[in-house]
């Protein structure tokens, strides 16, 4: 059984995006050759963070997982640092270290957001000759924020100093990795741009997988306080994870759509409440609403709610297969994190998508609910967001899709599930020790 490494600061229970690819994947990895061990922070190391003990249950209880404690923010935060890197970069890196030294592993595998610790990568070849594996969940170089002269999240300064390191620390980390992969293919493009003598054999596109799993505790479990209404005559249409900038034009086109609708049918239309749950990354009760601005400039705001911070997972999965009818809004980068469609069709509820044409979103939308998947261009001209917005009220609002259930194979998904996708990952690692780099 070779050994791997994985890399992952946030880890459950702690409730971060970056460490999904992670515990999905632990389930499987026995059964493909791999034993795996995990390196993370404590979860009273992550500023903030929300806990979901239910994540846990995930996986199976004898994994190995080493935790490291950083400095507390308590004593940083006076100083304006939090930085999860600034703090606790250095106890990963002396246990990565010990563990090197002591211990025989295959390879490591990054696998987070904290790009920082991508570093380690050469200083653990160097000095164990231990190859190791990347992966790109978002660009470390982002242009997106220059490019569409959106605010990025933390201020331009903040955000311009990450840029300046990370574009002095990610050459070296790169051209040394025994192999990348990423959740865009996009991402993939730009680093053989940046990097060109780099193979780019090595360079694999590997969405996240879906945890069909992950649905079966979410309807088991009852959270201390639902985040929907349940038995109060209205129908409850819910989306869950981050909304941002990048999706203001589907969100327009949602609200635009809701408001033709009150414009035919009112009464219909009354009993329709819309809410968007952990839309921020911030702990409660911090966060700023994305989504109510929108919604009060295109007049349905009465009828929209919005928790605008991170909740638990599998509360936000509970509102899920609780929900009436749930909606997909896509962002303007048509390379953005297709995997978030997949509790949405794993839940088998009724599903309004709106997402961009070019997504993968919408292929998969279209497999199970083809006549509620509606794709939006490039174009950002009001008379095109009018009329999908008109086509949407027709085809779907006046048509009463909430009643509508999906009606698609769920074998056609199988290929995107975690242990498939856990199958792809393993034949990286595979390629990354028989033709490491030179």
């Amino acid at each position: 059984m070779r050994r791997v490494l994985i890399v992952s600061p946030h880890f459950p229970p702690v409730n971060a995006p970056d460490m999904q690819r992670a515990r999905i994947a632990l389930p499987h990895f026995r059964a493909l050759g791999w034993e795996p061990v995990v390196l993370a922070v404590t979860p009273e190391s992550v500023e903030g963070a929300v806990l979901d003990p239910l994540f846990e249950k995930t996986y199976p209880p004898d994994i190995r997982i080493i935790r490291v404690a950083g400095i507390p923010s308590k004593f940083t935060r006076w100083l304006g640092i939090g930085s999860l890197w600034w703090r606790c970069g250095r106890a990963l890196r002396k246990a990565g270290d010990r563990l090197l030294a002591t211990e025989k592993f295959d390879l490591v595998f990054f696998t987070t957001t904290q790009f920082d610790v991508f570093t380690f990568g050469p200083r653990w070849l160097r000095r164990f000759g231990v190859h190791y594996v990347l992966d790109y969940q978002d660009p470390w170089i982002n242009d997106y924020y220059r490019q569409t002269r959106t605010k990025p999240p933390g201020g331009w300064l903040r955000f311009g100093f990450s840029q300046f390191t990370a574009r002095r620390r990610e050459p070296p980390v790169v051209v040394n990795a025994a192999a990348i992969v990423s959740v865009s293919s996009r991402y993939n493009d730009e680093l053989h741009a940046r990097y060109p003598d780099y193979d780019k054999a090595r360079l694999c596109h590997l969405p996240f997988g879906a945890a069909a799993a992950d649905l079966a505790i979410a309807r088991e479990s009852q959270p201390s306080q639902p985040l929907v209404p349940v038995g109060d005559g209205r129908i409850h249409l819910v989306y869950t994870g981050r909304c941002g900038p990048d999706m203001e034009r589907a969100l327009r086109i949602l609200f635009r759509a809701l408001r033709y609708f009150r414009d035919v049918a009112p009464d219909e239309a009354a009993r329709l409440h819309l809410h968007f749950i952990g839309t921020g990354y911030a702990p409660p009760p911090l966060g700023q609403n994305s989504v109510l601005p929108i919604a009060e400039s295109e007049g349905v705001a009465s009828q929209v709610t919005e928790i605008c911070y991170r909740v638990a997972y599998f509360d936000a999965l509970h509102a899920l297969v609780q929900a009436d009818a749930l909606m997909v809004v896509g962002s303007d980068d048509p390379s953005y994190s297709a995997s978030k469609i997949f509790p949405y069709l794993l839940a088998r509820r009724p599903l309004l998508t709106i997402v961009h044409e070019e997504s993968l979103m919408l292929k998969l939308a279209h497999t199970q609910n083809p006549a509620a998947s509606f794709g939006f261009g490039h174009q950002t001209d009001s008379q095109i967001l009018d009329t999908l917005a008109h086509r949407i009220s027709d085809e779907w609002f006046v048509g009463k899709g909430w009643e509508q259930p999906a009606a698609g194979d769920l074998n056609l998904l199988e290929p995107h599930l975690a242990a498939s996708m856990t199958r792809r990952l393993a034949a990286v690692f595979d390629y990354a020790l028989q033709s490491p780099p030179a």
